[in-house]
């Protein structure tokens, strides 16, 4: 091939890189939300376990898990249990900028996979707890720091399609949208409550538009309303979610997530308990929703075999072969695409696993939309009456702690953590005829005449 020829062929290539590089940095637009089955696999790489501000942590030091051979390992198990899937990484503060040798190989590895894979690369600010440890102000400074770290770090004026945050402030959702022009953000951990080192029990368990008063309340208008979609952290398992910590011996984090999966019960039992929650919600929720959404962070310093995260993709694939595995900034544009508003209205029901803390004797209902959210239990086998265990309303005003705590939960008139004397559970007869007016007002069929 002499120069005249390699001269046109090396232009192709360049503009074929180029398409390729674009098309990474945005959603494809052919899929739609409604009628499809939908799995968002995030990962954590941080310096300290819980880098609570630039300078400051608090935990271990885990710079000896994260190895460049541990993201290698770890993205192939996600190419071979998903291939074409694709996840999204998040970089705490300082393994954005440390400067030793593994540091630097692993952000060159993350930066080659999203352009091989599609992966998402973003920033996670205060490694969790952002707002439990520092100012609102500071977390806007240090989101808008990162994603300029973050920007210059990928090249081609690269942009993530949203931020993993475990909790996240209203405010700080609002700047997001507002002053950074992300409009999905993972900014809640539902029903966490005694456990870690941040409560946030209250919000919805699917995508929705938080208020400006409080960022597990679902906006009630457009003057509260913040075009950020607000996504849960990792599905759990109802049952065991409604727990108090982990009262009775029991882990209400329980779920798809590896800790209280895996390392609780070893691989077998675990991938059984992570396919039952998976199911609650590629199934029966599947079918009242209309859509199903399943997701998992799986921090990169878990000590579990990657084989078992590839194991767990595997048995998705085969059991729901229709899912797709796309990052959770697409999953979430996807949802701002189809709605405009907090229309919907989630419904989910579980029978439980018989493992741990998801009694195989009880049945949970969840009704959950802009108005409120609420929550039913009986015992299935004894045909028992369904009990209230949670109403939660959001056309209530509400409000974000102005201090640094940890207490960032918004418990209604009964909260499904029995923490305080009002939240024993009741019938549905016995609550208030307000209450019971607005349960009627879209569920006719819970309130007796």
């Amino acid at each position: 091939m002499n120069f005249k020829t390699i001269l046109p062929f090396a232009f192709l290539l360049l503009i074929s890189f180029s398409d390729a590089v674009a098309q990474g940095n945005k959603p494809k637009k052919a899929t739609a939300l409604m009628g499809g089955r939908f799995l968002t696999f995030n990962t954590v790489i941080r310096v300290n376990q819980i880098e609570v501000s630039r300078t400051r942590n608090v935990g271990e030091d885990e710079r000896a898990l994260h190895t460049p051979a541990r993201v290698i390992a770890f993205r192939q198990a996600v190419a071979d249990g998903f291939p074409g899937g694709k996840m999204t990484w998040s970089f705490s503060w300082l393994a954005l900028n440390d400067t030793t040798a593994n540091y630097r190989e692993i952000r060159k590895l993350v930066v080659g996979y999203h352009y091989k894979y599609g992966d998402d690369v973003t920033f996670i600010p205060g490694a969790y707890f952002a707002n439990a440890y520092n100012t609102t102000e500071q977390v806007n400074k240090d989101v808008h720091d990162a994603l300029q770290i973050i920007g210059k770090m990928v090249g081609n004026n690269y942009r993530p399609l949203s931020i993993v945050a475990g909790f996240t402030s209203a405010p700080n959702q609002q700047y997001l949208a507002e002053k950074e022009g992300i409009h999905v953000c993972q900014g809640n951990i539902w029903s966490q409550y005694s456990i870690d080192n941040q409560d946030g029990d209250g919000s919805v368990a699917y995508p929705f538009y938080p208020s400006k008063e409080h960022f597990c309340k679902p906006a009630q208008s457009k003057k509260d309303f913040i075009d950020c979609v607000n996504l849960d952290g990792w599905s759990v398992d109802f049952l065991a979610g409604r727990r108090e910590g982990f009262k009775d011996g029991f882990n209400s984090r329980m779920g798809v997530g590896p800790i209280e999966t895996l390392g609780k019960y070893g691989n077998e039992t675990g991938l059984k308990e992570m396919m039952h929650t998976t199911a609650i919600h590629f199934d029966k929720g599947f079918e009242l929703n209309g859509f199903g959404w399943v997701t998992n962070c799986w921090e990169l310093c878990l000590p579990y075999d990657p084989a078992s995260l590839k194991n767990w993709l595997t048995a998705i694939r085969k059991r729901w072969p229709d899912t797709k595995l796309i990052t959770q900034g697409e999953f979430g544009l996807l949802w701002r695409k189809h709605y405009k508003s907090n229309s919907f209205n989630y419904r989910f029901v579980e029978r439980g696993s018989g493992i741990g803390g998801s009694d195989a004797d009880n049945e949970i209902s969840w009704f959950m939309n802009k108005d409120f959210r609420l929550a039913l239990l009986k015992n299935w086998k004894n045909n028992t009456p369904e009990k209230v265990i949670d109403f939660t309303r959001y056309d209530l005003p509400a409000k974000e702690p102005k201090e640094m705590t940890r207490k960032w939960s918004l418990l209604g008139a009964i909260n499904q953590k029995q923490s305080r004397p009002q939240d024993k559970p009741v019938s549905i007869d016995s609550i208030s005829a307000g209450a019971r007016a607005i349960i009627a007002a879209r569920y006719k069929y819970l309130i007796k005449k």
